[in-house]
């Protein structure tokens, strides 16, 4: 794709030492302090002991100050802008690891989870991106998109573990760093809200292979500063995106369809379809239409989205 990447360059001061191990956790953050402080200090818990990379998106809040002195072992990236799930590329590239398992300011992974996602990523060489099954807090039940991806109907290569994915979701996923920095990690076009699919999609493109196993956790306890309404626009915006960069036009036309009928008719999803329409361009100038066997795999997973309870564009 022609569209830029993040760097760890990009308006970035780092602080805190050089990150080794096996698997290092990249934390993105913005205005969420009190909420990063609460997953830092779980993350500082884990028996695992991983490096942990903090990149502050432009907090305003004092989030940086507050990981400089709270939180000294951490590695902390200040942007000083907000690059959305991009901020996640800088983190991957200040890493050293092999595996880097993404975690977001309300989210936390269990433990021994980032343990038997690296013993799984070192026995399948193939595999990119392992997902976790993510626990809704304080319910502690399974969340619904968890049981979506456990029903995969994608067909299973030989001796994979778990479900087979075509996409995924970052803040439940421990990556391949290599497979991941290789595909270009995240657009930043995107922002944030539904970045994983295009990545997914290049990645499964590439050759490489995603899985969801159920027995790696990663708890999220929904954040009370999230706008739920500006979620769904850039969700629905996205969705559309990839789908028109990515996808073969007659499938392309059809998911679009698909998802314009089922969006509410409010102020919020006619801005999504705005901005949409503004990116025309750039998507026209990028568009790729990925291989027969993937696009065979996505059209399976068409059907299973428009009846998807967890993948609807509501707020």
């Amino acid at each position: 794709m022609s569209t830029p990447r993040a760097a760890a360059s990009v308006g970035a001061v780092a602080s805190a030492g050089p990150v080794s191990g096996e698997v290092t956790v990249v934390v993105i953050t913005r205005g969420r302090r009190q909420e990063l402080a609460a997953a830092l200090t779980r993350l500082e818990q884990l028996p695992e002991r991983p490096g942990v990379v903090v990149v502050d998106n432009g907090s305003s809040d004092g989030t940086v100050a507050m990981v400089r002195r709270d939180f000294p072992a951490v590695r902390l990236l200040a942007l000083g802008t907000n690059l959305g799930a991009a901020g996640r590329n800088a983190g991957a590239a200040l890493c050293t690891t092999p595996f880097v398992a993404f975690c977001d300011d309300d989210t936390w992974w269990s433990p021994g989870s980032l343990d038997r996602a690296a013993s799984l990523l070192r026995r399948h060489p193939r595999i990119a991106v392992v997902t976790a099954r993510i626990v809704v807090e304080p319910s502690g039940a399974t969340d619904a998109i968890s049981d979506e991806m456990g029903r995969s109907p994608l067909p299973r290569p030989p001796g994979l573990p778990g479900s087979p994915l075509l996409s995924f979701l970052a803040g439940a996923s421990v990556v391949r760093r290599r497979a991941f920095l290789g595909c270009g990690g995240f657009n930043p076009l995107l922002v944030i809200g539904g970045e994983e699919e295009l990545l997914g999609t290049d990645l499964a493109d590439a050759g490489w292979d995603m899985a969801y196993v159920p027995d790696i956790e990663v708890h999220h306890r929904a954040s009370t500063q999230r706008d739920p309404h500006l979620r769904r626009r850039q969700g629905i915006r996205n969705t559309l995106w990839y789908t028109w960069l990515r996808r073969a036009s007659r499938p392309a036309a059809a998911r679009s369809i698909s998802l314009l009928a089922g969006l509410p008719r409010d102020r919020h999803s006619a801005r999504a379809l705005l901005e949409a329409v503004g990116g025309i361009g750039w998507v026209a100038a990028s568009r790729r239409e990925v291989g027969a066997d993937v696009e065979a795999g996505l059209r399976l997973l068409d059907a299973d989205h428009a009846r998807s309870e967890a993948r609807r564009y509501v707020s």
